[in-house]
């Protein structure tokens, strides 16, 4: 009789401990603001060395999302509700807005909704597959249902566990994207003023 408790109440633990997507919803609304360093490697088609970029990434809950690449050139990409910048070295900076390019701003939309696992906007766009891999780690696979994100990709898959830790894109043409993210910072949990000026356009 007590083996047969004790099955149970292991069965009960590991159930409760068992992650769903929604779970992983939750943790990413209760960060505010998250900076990581990121490594870049895209395997392009017809290529036979990847393309390899790093640098840095501010994850606003309030501004948007900050992309600071610093190898192999400097390259900085601010997308907010409205705006997406790109300025290029000492380049004057890029402003497109979402009124002159609607379908950019889709795919903005449906970027920040990647980093903030936003259950909503990923079953509007995706079908998904979640899986629970232990240790607090998960997967989420997605395949495009909308255009235009099914003509460009296979699939879009996720991994983290209390963080983003890894995107990987295959796309129709036969090209593979993975960024990595490492050295995840949450704190402070409110911009800092340097940081606000990042956004700042």
């Amino acid at each position: 009789m007590n083996k047969i408790i004790l099955m149970a109440l292991l069965c009960l633990s590991f159930t409760a401990r068992a992650i769903t997507l929604d779970e992983v919803q939750r943790s990413f609304a209760s960060q505010p603001v998250v900076r990581a360093k990121f490594q870049q490697d895209r395997q392009i088609s017809g290529m036979a060395q990847p393309l390899h970029s790093s640098g840095e990434v501010l994850i606003a809950k309030s501004k948007g999302l900050w992309w600071q690449q610093q190898h192999p050139f400097p390259m900085t990409l601010v997308l907010d509700d409205s705006h997406m910048v790109q300025v290029m070295g000492r380049q004057a900076p890029q402003i497109i807005t979402a009124d002159s390019n609607p379908q950019m701003f889709q795919f903005n939309h449906l970027l920040r909704a990647l980093f903030q696992a936003d259950r909503q906007v990923l079953d509007e766009n995706f079908t998904s597959a979640f899986t629970d891999e232990g240790d607090g780690k998960w997967q989420l696979v997605l395949t495009p249902t909308t255009t235009p994100l099914d003509k460009l990709f296979s699939t879009i898959t996720l991994q983290g566990d209390k963080y983003l830790n890894r995107i990987a894109l295959n796309d129709l043409q036969g090209d593979f994207t993975e960024i990595s993210f490492s050295d995840h910072r949450p704190n402070p949990r409110k911009l800092t003023h340097e940081e606000q000026q990042r956004f700042a356009f």
